[in-house]
């Protein structure tokens, strides 16, 4: 089930960047459900007396908790010709309730830490927080006079469809969602599914705020909800504090639902251009939904095709496709089952359709075999681990179980895939495998033009109040949280050892799940270590890495990891994450693909081959044109960061120059390995040493860090992307300041001001509150050893480009001619303190933090020593800040898209 939140995020975009979709009818009142409690191993359910059902899963990793708010209600139920409907309500719900301001809502959203959204599905709205454990009480309060009731005023919705049209723009603009929403289209014709949850700007244009409260009225009711609570928090007194706020919502009498009724398939292929440097083909055929008996056959049959052992990501290896995959997709009462294949430009994709073809024809006559089924299964059985690793993705994970896949839990899946025989996989791929009547869809790369310059300045003054951040007052029992400023206790406590190679191992034992894993990073930079004559080696020796090893070839070594059920991959940055009785089996795995890669001559041709083709296409198409030329305006033209590999470059790299390449880069004293997990730090010595103990460093160490870099001058360049309805913005500038300037601090406190969190900065007040000029912006300060690059980037309608550009330098000048006042300042020190603990809610987002820090020469334990500095700061250090370092005049200006005003 894991993976399948994954395939949706990649293959299309919906609302909160998650496409998937959950559903489940609840019939009758409250009397139709028991309202008592029942517990089980580190789970507590109950259903209140007015329907709510409720489920509340502990997991200790941080002092951190998520909730999911499911509602059993989506673009299925939107009315006839609005089917953005939900997802308006969705966007409405952050406006205001009885009793919660919208302004209050985003400043207690911000102090608890800023991660809290919403997705809308076919038959869910779903609302999320993930908040430190001792302020769940604030989440809940949320969520449950959100249940209640919600304002949908007039003057709200006027703003607020500013930036949902906004965010359509950005979806229209993106090639893959538009792929994957024209072969639903086709697959789903006549039915809800034949679109997605997003909306039309049309349909928008005609929805009236009583449409949404009428909307709100009928379907956000506790019987047609789900409340999933997961993370460090006792369930007996989580459940009290959910019958305090939650019992006195009353249930309503829901609507009947619209049928799904579906057709029959019609062939088709169609095309979809794509600013990407690469195409991909899809091959979708139709399948049951989640609740089916055949559905988890299907599970099976989706990983035993994209198993790495398997014909088709067998085509990567041959040199006829870039990647490969199968992927799942379930919809409520339906799913999509496609074939996903990556070729570089210039390829001839009928001649790859053929193919593909004819490897599910083979699997839907012959069936697979039954190793792979095995394999998966034991997949799963990892997977299922691996999900507790993160409190965030525990609650999604719960919630796709019991509001999608019917399912008490998701062991429940586990269950049933491990009841599935090879028999029930080849027949289902007999039965589903239906190719003709199989919708097929091709993304053909093109490109769009030359960047250009423009002329002029950030644009005139724009007749909307810039954020003023003035006070807002809190409900009661959201003021304490405002008032506690604290440095929140880290609960990583690391043991860290330099091997005699160099090698820095960190060690932190977790016991949350049955899994180790080991996550490592050397310290590289191609830009300064590819030798002239020689760019994109690089990129040649890491598509060389899956190809298995000296002791191993590449379907040995996947067989191997097969056999662990392990996730690997090798590189500069490299993984691999395991059962803990497969943990010393897994690390030399990682080592052996690490230290003793095979790098094959017959590779190295087709990856050479692919690679140079590769690059050519990327050095013209619009993403790449745009980060060049942002550099180009940043940096000197002699800069490291302007280098660039060429298809000639390519060409003319030989077997020993990757080889030596290798010998470079991949060294033990510019390693990192963190090991996280169920493990000792003992055994997780001896095992390193055992493995990555005989590595030895050869020569002197290349240079990774780039040069200083002078303060650039303001310029604006637009690149042309005729795939895009909508311009994607960037505004930099360079800084002298290094990461470990003590000005560092103020700035990144005077960023959070700025663009910390949604709804409650001052750019998001804005140029998206208040203007509707864009769905989003985010602002970050960008520090390494040598420099630093301010960043703000949003997307928004071209007219509107230059507006919003303006509306963000003033932002920026403001900070250096005003200093931030107390209370906003109070609050955005109580959003950076409580992202500490959210910081230690998952594995890797654990293992990824103490990599960072131990790249950039940080002590571990930094977050900790920032929060107390953030703590110390005022608002005249945050002004000195700016004024010394920030050059809103300077700003650069670089857009990809339709030409910008």
């Amino acid at each position: 089930m894991r993976k399948f939140l994954k395939r949706r995020a990649a293959a299309a975009r919906v609302s909160a960047c998650i496409l998937s979709v959950l559903g489940a009818c609840v019939a009758g009142g409250p009397a139709a459900r028991a309202a008592g409690a029942d517990d089980e191993s580190g789970v507590l359910r109950a259903t209140l007396a007015n329907g709510l059902r409720v489920v509340i899963v502990r997991n200790t990793l941080a002092p951190v908790v998520s909730t999911a708010v499911n509602y059993l209600v989506g673009s299925d139920e939107a009315p006839p010709g609005f089917p953005g409907t939900a997802h308006a309500q969705e966007h409405m719900m952050f406006r205001g309730s009885p009793g919660l301001s919208a302004d209050q809502l985003a400043d207690i959203g911000s102090v608890l830490g800023g991660d809290f959204n919403a997705d809308t599905r076919e038959e869910i709205t779903q609302f999320l927080f993930t908040v430190p454990a001792e302020d769940l009480d604030l989440a809940l309060h949320i969520e449950a006079l959100r249940m209640r009731a919600v304002l949908d005023t007039p003057q709200a919705w006027s703003e607020e469809r500013g930036a949902i049209e906004q965010e359509v723009a950005q979806d229209l603009s993106e090639p893959g969602y538009v792929l994957y929403e024209k072969l639903r289209a086709r697959m789903f014709a006549g039915t809800p599914y034949a679109h997605d949850a997003l909306g039309t700007r049309p349909s928008f244009d005609k929805t009236t705020a009583g449409m949404l409260q009428s909307f709100h009225r009928l379907w956000y009711a506790p019987d047609n909800a789900i409340l999933v609570i997961a993370g460090d928090v006792d369930p007996q007194q989580t459940l009290t504090a959910v019958r305090l706020l939650f019992d006195a919502v009353p249930w309503k009498p829901l609507p009947a639902r619209p049928p799904v009724r579906l057709q029959p398939v019609t062939p088709a292929t169609f095309t979809v251009a794509t600013d990407q440097p690469g195409g991909t083909l899809m091959i979708a055929t139709r399948t049951p939904g989640p609740r089916d008996a055949d559905f988890a056959a299907l599970e099976v049959l989706a990983d035993v095709l994209s198993n790495r052992r398997f014909d088709l990501y067998g085509l990567v290896p041959e040199g006829k496709a870039t990647g490969a995959e199968f992927a799942l997709d379930p919809l409520p009462e339906a799913g999509l089952a496609y074939a996903v294949v990556t070729f570089t430009a210039g390829s001839e994709p009928q001649t790859l359709e053929r193919e593909v073809r004819a490897i599910l024809a083979r699997v839907a006559r012959d069936g697979v075999p039954a190793e792979l089924v095995e394999a998966a299964k034991l997949q799963e059985r990892s997977d299922a681990q691996l999900q507790r690793n993160s409190i965030s993705e525990l609650a999604a994970v719960w919630s796709d179980a019991l509001a999608l896949y019917g399912l008490n839990s998701p062991d429940e899946d586990l269950a049933r895939i491990e009841r599935v025989t090879v028999a029930d996989v080849n027949r289902v791929a007999h039965k589903y495998l239906d190719l003709e009547h199989a919708v097929t869809g091709v993304m053909l790369p093109r490109g769009s033009g030359k960047p250009v310059a423009t002329g002029g300045g950030f644009g005139g003054q724009e007749a909307i109040t810039l954020g003023e951040a003035k006070p807002t007052a809190l409900p009661p029992w959201a003021q304490r949280a405002l008032e506690r400023l604290s440095v929140p206790p880290s609960t990583l406590h690391p043991t860290v050892t330099l091997l005699p190679n160099g090698l820095t191992l960190i060690v932190q034992p977790e016991d949350v799940s049955d899994t180790v894993g080991v996550f490592g990073h050397i310290r590289n930079r191609p830009e300064t270590e590819e030798p002239r004559g020689e760019e994109g080696v690089s990129q040649v020796l890491e598509r060389l890495l899956p190809f298995g090893t000296e002791h191993l070839d590449r379907v040995a070594f996947q067989r191997a990891l097969d056999a662990i059920g392990a996730h690997e991959h090798a590189g500069t940055d490299f993984a691999v994450e395991s059962l803990a009785e497969h943990f010393d089996r897994a690390i030399g795995l990682l080592a052996d693909n690490e230290l003793h890669p095979a790098l094959p001559p017959a590779a190295f041709e087709i990856v050479r081959s692919q690679v140079a083709q590769g690059v050519a296409a990327r050095n013209v198409s619009p993403g790449f044109l745009t980060q060049h030329s942002l550099r180009a305006a940043l940096f000197p033209a002699d800069d490291p960061s302007l280098r660039m590999a060429t298809a000639e470059t390519v060409r003319a790299l030989t077997p020993a120059a990757v080889r030596a390449y290798y010998a470079r880069v991949f060294r033990p004293d510019l390693t990192t390995l963190v090991i996280i997990g169920k493990i000792t730090p003992a055994a997780a010595r001896a095992a390193v040493d055992r493995y990555f103990g005989p590595w030895r460093a050869q020569g002197p160490q290349p240079p990774t860090e780039l040069p200083a870099a002078p303060a650039n001058g303001p310029s604006r360049i637009a690149v042309p992307d005729s795939s895009r309805v909508q311009d994607r913005v960037t505004l930099a500038q360079t800084l002298a300041l290094t990461r470990t300037d003590p000005d560092y601090y103020p700035l990144e406190l005077g960023d959070a001001v700025l663009g910390g969190s949604f709804y409650a900065t001052r750019l998001s007040v804005d140029l998206r509150k208040n203007s509707g000029l864009v769905y989003g912006v985010e602002s970050a300060l960008e520090s390494g050893k040598t420099r630093s690059v301010y960043v703000i980037e949003y997307a928004s309608d071209p007219d509107n480009v230059g507006k919003a550009a303006a509306m963000a330098a003033r932002e920026v000048a403001n900070m250096q001619t005003t200093p931030v006042g107390t209370d906003e300042l109070t609050r955005v020190k109580a959003c950076l303190l409580r992202q500490l603990p959210l910081a230690e809610s998952g594995v890797s987002q654990i293992a990824h933090g103490m990599l960072t820090r131990s790249d950039l020469g940080l002590p571990l334990d930094e977050p900790t020593l920032a929060a107390q500095r953030y703590i110390e700061l005022d608002g005249a250090a945050v002004q000195a800040a700016f004024r010394k370092w920030m050059r809103p005049a300077d700003l650069v200006r670089v857009s990809e898209g339709p030409a910008p005003q």
